[in-house]
């Protein structure tokens, strides 16, 4: 133990490494924007009463509001009477840090339509990589055809291949089409995962072929194998797999900003945080992370559901 104290400092480190950014960003969601800006008040803040400036100038009184208000304040002139409204407006906006910064994440910005159309993106993108994923995954893992391991070999090179390498001649491609500001830009381009059918054959290919031959021997198709065999056993490497393609798809930037010029109804959460970019002198950053907060929460959660059945998908134990 006190010869790998070198390991256990190094992992130590990575931990806190990791866990900075998540911790700072849900610490300035309790935040106020002058404790954010001279980064004191501990990790929940102070939590003293503060007042939104933007409800109190949506509070502010024209002239013909004022003669409305004049029999309220009788014996005092404009001045004394906006005076008056306005102190009035600040008591009713002043709120707590927390309140006002997740308060302004779900007012600032339909945030529950972005997650929602985050929801739809990737569980359509997941379940059309599915349906590729595993027919393709099961002919080179237990089909014999001409020129499989060059199909395998094409698949691992276009592991190699970045996305933002072919972004472009896919952008024009949807642009010619009239696919642009749609969901079927948002999901089609990434139904097929190479990464998806490389693990899932992995996989594939430590299921005894017993199995499968016994199956064929009751009559079953190769399709019916596939769903009716193949996909029971590969619960756990489709987990693994899932964890892997929401994380990806769900915090996707890039590609939604390309795709998504105009229409706000098809933003994605990452395409939400814009909503605040206006903040230069800090004063959005509470609302900034109160977002990031909401927008990572469902994926630590799914993780921390299904991580169990995530580790075994990573070791590829197929067949007990």
């Amino acid at each position: 133990m006190t010869r790998d104290w070198w390991k256990h400092l190094i992992l130590i480190l990575g931990v806190i490494i990791v866990i900075a950014p998540f911790y700072m960003m849900v610490s300035y969601s309790f935040k106020s924007p002058g404790e954010i800006d001279r980064g004191e008040g501990g990790f929940f803040g102070r939590q003293e009463l503060m007042v939104d400036e933007h409800c109190v100038k949506l509070r502010d009184p024209s002239r013909d509001e004022i003669a409305a208000a004049a029999p309220r304040f009788p014996g005092q002139s404009d001045r004394d009477i906006r005076d008056q409204i306005m102190a009035e407006a600040e008591a009713d906006c002043a709120m707590r840090p927390v309140v006002f910064n997740y308060t302004k994440a779900f007012t600032e910005a339909p945030l529950l339509r972005y997650l929602l159309n985050g929801v739809l993106v990737t569980a359509s993108i997941f379940l059309l990589q599915v349906v590729v994923a595993l027919p393709a995954a099961y002919a080179l893992a237990k089909l014999r055809f001409w020129g499989r391991e060059a199909v395998f070999g094409l698949v691992l090179f276009c592991l190699l291949i970045p996305v933002h390498a072919i972004a472009l001649p896919l952008y024009i491609l949807l642009a010619k089409i009239g696919l642009t500001n749609t969901y079927a830009a948002l999901v089609v381009p990434w139904s097929i995962s190479v990464f998806g059918i490389f693990l899932m054959r992995q996989f594939f290919m430590t299921v005894p072929d017993d199995l499968i031959d016994a199956a064929r021997m009751d009559g079953m198709g190769e399709f019916a194998i596939v769903w009716r065999v193949m996909l029971p056993t590969a619960i756990p490497a489709l987990l693994a797999f899932a964890i892997f393609s929401v994380v990806a798809h769900w915090n996707d930037y890039f590609w939604p900003r390309i795709v998504v010029t105009g229409n706000r109804d098809l933003f994605t959460p990452p395409l939400g945080l814009r909503e605040f970019k206006g903040g230069g002198d800090g004063s959005d950053f509470g609302p900034m992370m109160a977002t990031a907060t909401v927008i990572v929460t469902p994926l630590i959660v799914a993780f921390l559901l299904a991580q169990k059945r995530f580790i075994e998908g990573i070791t590829l134990n197929g067949m007990k």
